[in-house]
């Protein structure tokens, strides 16, 4: 090849436009003509979809940069004049100052956000979401923060940390120093550092604060209450659980400033009975739920509910600590019936009460005509009989729940009298104690005859009704009246004398059963004595009674 050709070639080369350069420059144009440089918004390309956000977008990658350079110098110089002649550049437009992109979170509206943190702080809480837990220095013991965390969701930028930040959010909280079994020194010392950061939240974030709680406070009670009397009005419910120094003008200073607070719970706590007697008589006549921890004092605030210091009580709850009584509570039905007439739920949980005599010719109490729970639970033998069940119950029509697990004395025929016709959940087991105790044998299928259209939960653990008489009382599920199925979804037969027969035929009256108890069951196979939960599991259970029947006939 001649020299002249050869350098000819060369230059073609050189001038020849790279593949793939047409194909960016046709790309780059695509975006400059949807977005025009300037224009306050930018192009955002994801895999299913082009998003047009406003601000700046992204600079280009430097390697793209360099390769639009590239295609302009590879140009031919005579294809870069006429263009040039042709279509004179215009002088740039100034350019935004282009700042740092504040991200997809700072554009989303505060009241979405609001939304979204409200569905999150009503399932666990404004804390932890909204707040993180601090640094530890390696001699902590883990547990609850120590103060009031940093929030978390407003580090993350300016509108998250003005949603964060809204009362309305802040509606629940409950606030603990460390774990329990601290040194009382930095067990004081923790409380004081949260209540430092408390005087200061509180003020902004807690001016809709409804439900408070408090747990493990031993020294800070009383300014942690005074600093929520200051700053929170709207508080409906206080729980104190495991705090000491609870003062008489603490819990009045209180209720003069919440003048919506209707609910209390302060069991496990140390409260002087003063203290609960002052702020019922301050707050009594707005009451509404009372939790207490059976004492030597707890007679004198049960004194204060039957004076009538409370009309509009619906929650009445006592239970034992952990150090249990040994003196039983006498307790005035009449009274108590008279003094709260709205009660609607009554437990004594643990507790050994017995009804105080009512003398020859006493006439009988108004009873309880709202009431739709009684809770008499216990894990011993307890001295509630049916004259004294008679007594709590003959004026209320409208029970729901009757849980008298561990009330041995109880019969079906004492049952069978009482005046609610719609019960639902009804308790009769008997824990660890039916081998010391002499049981009726018969009598159950008077209490399923009775609700088999309303019994939705059925728990006659420990009891010593007979075969038949089971075999009687479970057949009544089976022909309910009007021929639709049973409501029937929770049976508890745990060491009773159910036969293969009888549960099978229940299983199969009671379509809707999710949880089966068997364990302990002396007439079942072996295999099948356990819990069953579960449609699955109960249908499996059937399944294996109905193979086993012909073998065990």
């Amino acid at each position: 090849m001649a020299p002249g050709a050869a350098r000819r070639a060369r230059r073609r080369v050189r001038g020849a436009r790279p593949a793939g350069a047409r194909a960016r420059s046709a790309e780059d144009w695509w975006w400059d003509r949807l977005v025009p440089s300037g224009s306050g918004y930018h192009l955002l390309q994801s895999d299913s979809m082009l998003l047009l956000l406003p601000g700046p977008g992204p600079a280009r990658p430097r390697a793209q940069r360099r390769a639009s350079r590239r295609t302009r110098r590879l140009l031919p110089a005579a294809a870069r004049a006429p263009a040039a002649k042709a279509r004179p550049r215009a002088a740039p437009a100034p350019e935004p100052p282009r700042g740092p992109d504040p991200g997809w979170g700072d554009r989303i509206p505060l009241e979405i956000l609001l939304q979204i943190f409200g569905l999150l702080v009503a399932a666990e809480g404004p804390l932890p979401f909204l707040g993180r837990k601090p640094r530890s220095n390696g001699h902590e013991r883990p547990g609850p923060s120590a103060e009031i965390p940093p929030p978390r969701a407003a580090r993350v930028c300016r509108r998250w940390h003005e949603a964060a930040s809204q009362p309305a959010l802040w509606h629940t909280v409950t606030l603990s120093p460390p774990l329990a079994g601290r040194l009382a020194k930095s067990g004081a010392k923790a409380e004081k550092k949260l209540l430092a950061s408390l005087e200061r939240l509180m003020p902004s974030r807690f001016s809709q604060l409804q439900r408070l709680t408090l747990i493990h406070w031993k020294s800070q009670v009383h300014p942690v209450l005074k600093l929520v009397s200051e700053c929170c009005p709207r508080l409906t419910f206080l729980k104190l659980s495991d705090c000491h120094g609870v003062t008489p003008d603490t819990l009045v200073m209180l209720a003069k400033a919440c003048s919506q607070l209707h609910s209390l719970d302060i069991q496990h706590s140390m409260v002087e009975s003063t203290a609960v007697v002052n702020f019922l008589e301050e707050a009594g006549p707005r009451m509404r739920k009372l939790w207490l921890t059976y004492s030597s004092q707890t007679t004198a605030i049960l004194g204060a509910l039957l004076g009538s210091c409370c009309p509009r009580l619906q929650v009445l709850e006592v239970s034992t600590g952990i150090s249990r009584s040994s003196t039983p509570l006498q307790l005035p039905v009449e009274a108590l019936q008279k003094g709260c007439p709205q009660l609607q739920v009554l437990r004594l949980l643990n507790l050994m009460w017995l009804p105080k005599p009512s003398g020859r010719v006493a006439a009988p109490g108004p009873g309880f005509p709202s009431l739709e729970e009684l809770c008499l639970a216990g894990s011993t033998c307890n001295f509630v009989s049916d004259e004294a069940l008679g007594r709590l119950l003959h004026g209320s029509p409208s029970l729901r729940l009757l849980d008298l697990r561990g009330c041995a004395r109880v019969t079906p025929a004492g049952l069978c009298d009482l005046p609610c016709q719609e019960l639902q959940q009804l308790h009769l087991g008997l824990y660890g104690m039916s081998d010391r105790l002499t049981l009726a044998k018969e009598g159950s299928h008077l209490l399923t005859h009775k609700w088999r259209h309303s019994l939705r939960e059925l728990d006659l653990s420990g009891q010593g009704f007979s075969e038949k008489d089971l075999e009687r009382a479970l057949a009544a599920f089976s022909a309910t009246p009007g021929g639709s199925p049973p409501a029937l979804c929770s049976v508890n037969l745990r060491g009773t004398r159910v036969t293969p027969s009888t549960v099978s035929s229940v299983i199969s009256s009671c379509p809707g059963l999710l949880y089966l108890n068997l364990e302990s069951c002396r007439c079942l196979p072996r295999g099948l004595k356990r819990a069953y939960r579960g449609q699955e599991e109960v249908q499996w259970c059937l399944e294996q009674l109905l193979t086993s029947l012909p073998s065990s006939g």
